[in-house]
């Protein structure tokens, strides 16, 4: 029997008058991969931000794990098992792939590890990636898809239960958009991880996603699987406009 990993009640955020999300109700299963779409503006990575501690909600509460996190800061919910990436990837640019795993190796609190064995976990995180051979290879010059797979690999080493993907496939090519939802597969079965993804690759994410949540200017305006996401007519709306649709 599935439980419950992630839990929203009533999320709401605003920034002055604009009001980036309304009464959000949410559910993430273990195991599920759940994509979040909309389109520009909708309040994903506000969604994102505020499950990850970045933003306080102004209302509502989130329970991870079946614990209150609306009030915890970023590391505090980080080390309880919700590691994230960033749509603009943000890595240490002046230090080795090896040095950004090490610090969120470092980043988890945990005592009693020689640094020799921080750095052979550290390299098994890089391996897992694909990332093996560059671990010596300062971040600034690696390709956009090595620092998209650096940034997966920085978010695992946290050792998360959820991982929040951030637009993940973005400005990828197709080829390498396989090889990332391979990557994604695979961090969902062989490591068990939960993922919670935004994506405006839309044949990617319908494909690999179990349900969908769609938000439109703040709102929950459609949550299913992919096949009855796809033909909705408010989601459609949404993305191609009223006249269009």
């Amino acid at each position: 029997m599935s439980r419950r990993i992630l839990e929203g009640k009533g999320v709401a955020k605003s920034f002055g008058g604009l009001m980036a999300l309304r009464q959000i109700d949410f559910v993430l299963e273990e195991g599920e991969i759940v994509g979040l779409i909309g389109p520009n503006g909708a309040g994903k990575t506000t969604l994102f931000n505020v499950v990850s501690g970045v933003y306080p909600p102004d209302r509502g509460e989130l329970f991870f794990d079946g614990r209150l996190i609306s009030s915890l800061k970023p590391y505090q919910i980080c080390r309880l098992g919700i590691g994230r990436t960033f749509q603009i990837v943000r890595p240490f640019l002046k230090m080795t792939c090896l040095e950004n795993i090490l610090i969120s190796l470092i980043g988890r609190g945990e005592r009693g590890k020689t640094l020799e064995e921080k750095k052979k976990e550290a390299r098994e995180f890089l391996e897992f990636v694909g990332l093996r051979n560059r671990e010596n290879s300062l971040a600034k010059d690696l390709t956009l898809i090595e620092k998209k797979r650096l940034e997966v690999a920085r978010a695992l080493a946290t050792k998360p239960k959820l991982l929040l993907l951030d637009e993940v496939l973005a400005g990828l090519n197709p080829s390498e958009i396989l090889q990332a939802l391979e990557l994604i597969h695979v961090i969902r079965t062989q490591m068990k991880i939960t993922i919670f993804w935004i994506e405006h690759v839309m044949g990617a994410i319908m494909k690999a996603s179990d349900r969908i949540i769609v938000l439109d200017q703040g709102e929950k305006i459609k949550e299913g699987k992919p096949e009855e996401i796809v033909s909705d007519p408010r989601v459609i709306e949404a993305y191609l406009g009223e006249s269009n649709a």
